[in-house]
């Protein structure tokens, strides 16, 4: 039996109960078999700055690459602000791929979901996270969209996902992530 391959999965929201945390938190339980899901903390990695990338990479940001680096594949849930992916992860995303020519990203592949209130889900940030992976030179598993609207009704008071379509869909797309992984993986 080959190695497992090792998903990195990122949380862009700072908040603990947030519908994106409780969406990941599905995916792990949605894995085949032969994968295995790591949580990457953002919260405490600084704002990028080119003095202090010069003078030496932070402890957080060195974690975050190197869990990157350890991994075949990333997992991004991330709620969309004013249209937009948080900062907190595009700052993440900057510092992984930093510096030049000396990305964690490259040639991994990436899966996007997220969860919102709003009844198109996260469609507009995860077009955007889709334009910036053609600059991180990741590969992202394109379908099926897990984009999960109206989440404040889609989990039960546990924090558990009760909607299976949007459970048939995360399968779905690990399954892809999965292939595309291994094809990368050579």
């Amino acid at each position: 039996m080959s190695d497992p391959i090792r998903v990195v999965g990122v949380v862009a929201s700072l908040r603990q109960g947030s519908y994106n945390r409780l969406l990941m938190r599905a995916a792990a339980e949605e894995l085949p078999p032969d994968m295995q899901l790591e949580q990457a903390e953002i919260a405490d990695i600084p704002f990028y700055d080119g003095d202090v990338e010069a003078a030496g990479l932070p402890a957080p940001v060195e974690r975050f690459k190197a869990q990157i680096r350890a991994a075949d594949a990333l997992l991004i849930a991330t709620p969309e602000y004013n249209y937009a992916i948080p900062g907190l992860l595009k700052n993440a995303l900057d510092w992984a791929s930093r510096p030049s020519g000396q990305s964690a990203l490259a040639g991994k592949a990436m899966a996007v979901i997220g969860a919102s209130t709003g009844v198109l889900g996260t469609a507009r940030a995860q077009m955007q996270l889709r334009q910036l992976a053609l600059g991180l030179d990741v590969q992202i598993a394109n379908r099926p969209e897990v984009l999960l609207g109206q989440a404040a009704s889609k989990f039960d008071e546990h924090g558990r996902l009760i909607d299976e379509n949007a459970r048939k869909l995360l399968r779905s797309l690990l399954l892809t992530l999965r292939t595309l992984a291994l094809r990368l993986r050579g």
